[in-house]
């Protein structure tokens, strides 16, 4: 018994939990679920040092603990602030906290064009959500948006640095994934940008991951580049054998073609598992897959449009008896 770890109380918008020490306070508000979950924009669990980049998960601390019961004076980043015992934390009670986070997307959009009816990443963008939840009716921004061109960053990856929010995901994919690290964050300040020193190309085995961590739309598959809106798709689990990497993937259908392999992601968009670029790219056939079934698609999200693998409503049959 003396082995056994001591549990931490923690209350978030008036639900408590216990978790483990060294607990961020944005994974105890996972563990709780539901919409006082902080949104994120740079953390990413299965990446190492990721967070406290975009500033999108604030939230206020009116209790610090049992044994320092002040409140911390400052909003602070939930990905990074571990909990403590008898801590109590504001999320969406918080007025200071819904102001801030409008605050934070409206910076965010500051550069970022008005791209969402040619982007591929529509439907499944995190900024979307974010803006739709937070964004404010127009911006108030009267200066010159930064640009930069569109290059190529190796056969299957498209830059598009004027997307870009800089949550330094893709150059920790790249980094703790890969055996070298090819591209990173060059410049400061305002003309920082996601690039490779002299424009080399991004070529290894599990590079393609970049595409599926970038929370908009500005790391796309070449070889989805244009095809077709997400929703008009049908996700299915599959397997394949693989010496490199599990094999377990998305396959993102249109009729009995495979246009696009993803990983899969668990609820907050984090990747369970990375792929290598042989089963992303390179196994575009039916017959090199082992189909699972369709893919658990959360009903709010858009891609669950024309999915029904989820009863109708009650209310539904009423209105087909009209």
């Amino acid at each position: 018994m003396s082995d056994q770890i001591q549990k931490i109380t923690v209350t978030i918008d008036g639900k408590t939990v216990q978790v483990d020490p060294g607990t961020t306070i944005l994974n105890a508000a996972r563990q709780i679920g539901g919409n006082i979950v902080p949104p994120a924009m740079c953390y990413y669990k299965p990446l190492k040092g990721s967070g406290g980049k975009c500033r999108t998960c604030l939230v206020e601390v009116s209790k610090g603990s049992e044994k320092d019961p002040r409140p911390m004076p400052k909003l602070v980043a939930s990905c990074s602030t571990t909990v403590m015992d008898g801590m109590e934390v504001k999320n969406i009670s918080s007025e200071r906290v819904v102001d801030a986070r409008k605050g934070v997307v409206e910076f965010l959009l500051i550069n970022h064009p008005l791209d969402c009816p040619v982007c591929d990443q529509a439907g499944e963008c995190s900024l979307q959500d974010l803006a739709f939840e937070h964004g404010a009716d127009a911006s108030r921004y009267e200066f010159k948006r930064r640009e930069f061109d569109k290059i190529d960053i190796g056969d299957y990856i498209k830059l598009h640095m004027t997307r870009c929010i800089l949550c330094y995901r893709c150059v920790y994919t790249a980094n703790q994934l890969t055996p070298n690290r090819e591209h990173g964050v060059l410049k400061r300040g305002d003309a920082a940008e996601i690039g490779t020193y002299i424009e080399n190309s991004l070529d290894n085995d599990f590079i393609g991951n970049v595409i599926d961590v970038c929370p908009v739309g500005a790391l796309t598959d070449k070889t989805f580049r244009f095809r077709s809106r997400v929703w008009y798709t049908k996700p299915m689990d599959a397997s394949c054998s693989c010496d490199k990497c599990s094999g377990k993937a998305v396959l993102w259908m249109i009729g009995n073609e495979i246009a696009r392999v993803t990983a899969r992601k668990d609820q907050y968009g984090e990747v369970e598992e990375f792929i290598c670029n042989t089963c992303r790219f390179d196994k575009k056939e039916l017959t090199n897959w082992n189909i699972e079934g369709p893919r658990k698609i959360n009903r709010h999200s858009v891609i669950s449009t024309n999915h029904y693998e989820q009863a109708p409503p009650a209310h539904t049959t009423l209105l087909n008896k009209a």
